[in-house]
Order: C-alpha cells, then structure tokens, then sequence
C-alpha cells in the first residue's frame, strides 16, 4: 500500500446495476457515510482503494456491474474532538439526560476525517464536561444513534448512571420508538410485522442484510397511514434497534424508502436528498425519576414538502 500503517477494518463493495458507471468516490461516500467526502479522496491519494485487487487513485474511476471494492481504512493518527457552537434544538434536559431531535445531514459522533460538526461537537459545547463517559471520548453521552440522512429524536446521557439504565431499557426492549417513512409501491395489508435476523451483507461489509449467518434478531411493526398509489407513507415501530434496521426491512419486503440510496433505488423521480424517514416519537422511563416520558417531533419541512407533492 502507501506505507501507512492500517487496521484491519476495511469494507468489501460489490458494484452492482445501480451503482455501475457512477464516480466510485461517490459511490464509496455513499456507504461509508460516517467519513467525510475528503476523507474517502484521501484513501485513492494513499492507495487504499482497489478494485479487481488492483490498486485505484482515480477518484473519478466508474466501476463495471461485477467489479469488486476494496477500501481501507487508515488507522487514525491522533483524536481531537473538540467542542463547537452548533445551534442544536433541545427537546427535554435536566441534570440527567437530554433529549434531541437531530436534522437529517448531521453525524451523531465524530469518526475518522470527520471529527468536526456532529452532533457531539455541538453537545460538548453546550453541556460542557457533563456527558456521560461511558462509551468514551469520542461518543460522549450517546446512547443510541439515528443515520445521517435521518431526522428526529434521541437520547443523550449526562451521568454514567442515566446512560446505564437508558442502555438497560434499549437492551430490553422497552424504548418506544416510532418512525414516520415513506416507501416505494402500495402496500396492500394495512399493518404487518418484519420479524427477519440482520447481520453483515456478505456481498457489502458495510451494509446489513437479512441474514441467516451471524446476524442478531430484528423485529419491526409497521401500519399503512396514507397510500399514493407508488407509494405509501408507513408509520414503523421498533421492537429491537438494528444498524439500518427500518431501511434493510423495508426493502427485504420490497417497500425500499424513497431516498434510499444504499437499499434502495439509486435515483428517484421526486427529487429527495435523503432517505424519507423520521423518529417522530420517544419514550422512555426517565433514569432517576422512573416516570415514563414521551416526546414527539413534527416532520421536518423536506419531508412534508415531499407528502404534499404526492398528495397533490
């Protein structure tokens, strides 16, 4: 390689229909959407990216259906998280905890080139020293994550206490935690349950997949609440919190969300920037007090704008 020292962490991309003949560093950007757009240019710089086993520094490369990816990734050379003033909107806080309803765009935690402008920088600023420490300095107070691309609630722990019990309440599956999202085709039953285990895609290390091999028990309710004839808006409930889980379900059933580039379609007639889904609802029991307390988020405007557009 280029004589840096790497980890074994590395992602195996297979181009397929949707993804031939498009930059491969957009492609990669894509499914590595914790790293920075610079970061990824930097990889082909360092020769970190192959295709086909042969080494690509051509950012601009547009790989074949069938061409196997491999990226790299370097070993981080020093971790500076530092705090920043990002205007962040605050649902519920006390001594405790907050709760957050993060923009579609934002990165919960800081990882390799992109350590700046996530919602952990802006929490740092804002609550100073009091995060939990619990999952360490780079994710301070994060007890559970939402995509990038996703909007909506969560929640942050300020004490070590508060973030062991609202882990505890994740791990058993008592969290209420209901998504508003917009999918492709009519579904034609008015509820129904995706109960199908979620691991690693074999074919795409850094996707999930409904797998048999490695994978952990996943289970999402889902009810129809509006139907557009090629799409239907769903409200879905999680009963287990998978990477992806709503976004590999969904498109498992063959209802993948509208924007979904990574499970879905990779362009889409209505013109989203992002997957059309959004944490509308959070419950919980609060750590300290036990009194359980629900927050609800309106939809954000890209996404009421893309309801009237079907409606009309």
């Amino acid at each position: 390689m280029s004589g840096e020292k790497t980890t074994e962490k590395s992602a195996e991309i297979f181009i397929t229909q949707q993804t031939a003949g498009v930059r491969l560093d957009v492609v990669i950007t894509a499914v590595l959407e914790e790293y920075s757009r610079s970061f990824i240019q930097k990889l082909f710089d360092n020769g970190n990216v192959s295709v086909n086993g042969r080494i690509c520094r051509e950012k601009k490369y547009k790989a074949s259906e069938g061409d196997k990816v491999w990226v790299y990734i370097p070993e981080p050379e020093e971790l500076k998280v530092e705090a920043e003033n990002i205007p962040i909107e605050i649902v519920y806080e006390d001594d405790d905890m907050l709760v957050v309803n993060k923009p579609a765009g934002m990165v919960v935690h800081p990882a390799p080139g992109n350590y700046s402008a996530t919602l952990v920088n802006a929490l740092m600023y804002h609550c100073k020293d009091k995060l939990s420490s619990i999952n360490g300095i780079i994710r301070p107070g994060i007890v559970h994550r939402i995509d990038k691309n996703t909007s909506g609630l969560l929640m942050v722990a300020k004490t070590d206490k508060a973030h062991d019990k609202l882990s505890h309440q994740l791990s058993c599956h008592s969290i209420t935690r209901k998504y508003k999202a917009i999918v492709y085709n009519n579904i034609k039953e008015d509820e129904g349950t995706v109960a199908e285990p979620i691991g690693r895609d074999p074919k795409n290390r850094l996707r999930n997949a409904v797998t048999s091999i490695n994978s952990k028990k996943a289970v999402t309710h889902y009810k129809v609440l509006e139907r557009f004839g090629k799409f239907t808006l769903v409200e879905a409930v999680l009963e287990t919190g998978r990477t992806h889980q709503i976004r590999v379900h969904m498109s498992y059933i063959r209802h993948p969300l509208l924007g979904d580039d990574l499970y879905g379609l990779q362009s889409n007639k209505l013109g989203v920037k992002r997957q059309m889904l959004h944490a509308e609802t959070l419950g919980f029991e609060h750590p300290t007090t036990g009194l359980y307390m629900e927050f609800k988020s309106p939809l954000p405007d890209d996404f009421s704008a893309t309801l009237d557009k079907l409606r009309k």
